[in-house]
């Protein structure tokens, strides 16, 4: 499995390739390839070829230690809002209607798209803030995150996959009751530091996206567990929509939603307290894990 990612160390942020020891391949050193994400995704296959070489064999001059560098989210800032998808598992939507006392449930029609602003966008381990004063209800979403690389409008659904670059995990952080006071979504979803993204790319054609298991853990309590072929609307779905008279460009990141098992709906209700440490994981990608800070 390839594992692109953006990684620092006294050198500063630069593009490389995680290897299955722990050790770290930097791309940016080893001539020829660009030195940030981004710039990778926007030199097109070619490039992205080049970087999956070098990972499958990689030259010993451009390899660093294990736990010489720090990971940072695979794009440490989108050019644009990170695109997200609300409702989009059954059991997610049956839950949230229960809380407001609905028992009979309808499928969404369409995709229910909302965004979160790219400073919400944090690192692997980095910590999420409380926000202590402004959301006593912090809630943690795992999702499956969809990388675009080919630029496209009115994009098809036969022809979707062939504009993903690579997928991520997201941790679509939410002041819950903040989503419900405003009567959008924008504001509860897009508090400073509220996107755990990472902890790598895997490129799109490594992972069937549409068939893989998800899961979530608080304290390394299992909380959501499902699957991404149980989405109402699966990603090639999600970016025909989107990109109905709207262009999607290279770099731009989409969340697909989350399963059945976020805190609020809990019985009682059970989310994020200073201290909580949640871990995200889908297979074929690996694990993506963050703690609450202190107040």
């Amino acid at each position: 499995m390839t594992r692109l990612a953006t990684f620092s160390d006294a050198k500063g942020p630069r593009l490389g390739a995680v290897l299955e020891d722990g050790r770290i391949l930097d791309l940016a050193a080893t001539g020829g390839l660009p030195a940030d994400m981004l710039s990778l995704i926007d030199a097109g296959p070619g490039a992205l070829a080049a970087a999956r070489a070098l990972a499958a064999a990689p030259p010993a001059a451009g390899v660093l230690p294990a736990g010489s560098y720090t990971l940072l989210a695979p794009i440490p800032r989108p050019r644009r809002n990170v695109f997200c998808v609300g409702r989009n598992y059954m059991d997610h939507v049956a839950e949230g209607d229960r809380t407001r006392g609905i028992t009979q449930s309808e499928l969404p029609k369409f995709p229910q798209f909302f965004t979160k602003a790219p400073e919400t966008v944090i690192a692997p381990e980095a910590p999420i803030p409380p926000h202590t004063g402004v959301t006593e209800w912090l809630d943690y979403e795992v999702e499956l995150a969809c990388v675009i690389g080919r630029e496209g409008t009115n994009i098809s659904r036969e022809d979707a996959l062939s504009h993903v670059f690579g997928w991520t995990i997201g941790n679509d952080v939410t002041g819950r009751e903040l989503q419900r006071r405003y009567g959008q979504w924008f504001k509860g979803k897009s508090l400073d530091r509220s996107c755990p993204l990472g902890p790598w790319i895997v490129p799109a054609d490594e992972l069937d996206a549409l068939n893989t298991g998800i899961r979530c853990f608080v304290n390394g309590e299992k909380r959501q567990d499902s699957h991404t072929s149980k989405m109402i609307f699966d990603v090639r779905e999600i970016i025909h929509q989107l990109s109905l008279g709207f262009t999607l460009r290279p770099g731009d990141v989409i969340m697909t939603g989350t399963p059945e098992g976020v805190g609020y709906a809990m019985q009682p209700p059970r989310t994020l307290k200073p201290g909580d440490v949640i871990r995200c994981e889908i297979d074929g990608i690996g694990t993506l894990t963050n703690t609450v800070a202190g107040s």
